[in-house]
């Protein structure tokens, strides 16, 4: 079983930052792509920023976070983080991360999601 624990949520003033931390843990074998997520109170959850593996890995913002918000990952640690500066009351919402996991004993990727962080943006 794999789980995917966030950290890093909280109260922030407009124009603040703060950084969000999903880690996996279980019995894993590979991760492939992992993202972030969000909800905001009435609307429906929407991909803020994806992150592939690899060598080479490429990144995928929503438009409304690009220049705003930067996507990273340690393999090692199987974590993502999401750098969110310039934070505007319309971030607020509900931070949930993903992950593609190829977990030890079965034989495909499943996609796993955390239990979510909630960030408040407000003065």
């Amino acid at each position: 079983q794999v789980q995917l624990v966030e950290s890093g949520g909280g109260l922030v003033q407009p124009g603040g930052s703060l950084r969000l931390s999903c880690a996996a843990s279980g019995r894993i074998f590979s991760i492939n792509t992992m993202g972030w997520y969000r909800q905001a109170p009435g609307k429906e959850r929407e991909l803020v920023a994806q992150i592939s593996s690899g060598g080479r890995t490429n990144t995928n913002y929503a438009d409304s976070v690009k220049g705003r918000f930067t996507i990273s990952r340690d393999n090692a640690k199987n974590t993502v983080y999401l750098q969110m500066n310039s934070l505007e009351p319309e971030d607020t919402a509900v931070y949930y991360c993903s992950a593609d996991v190829l977990s030890l004993g079965n034989p495909r990727y499943l996609e796993v999601w955390g239990q979510g962080t909630l960030v408040t943006v407000s003065s």
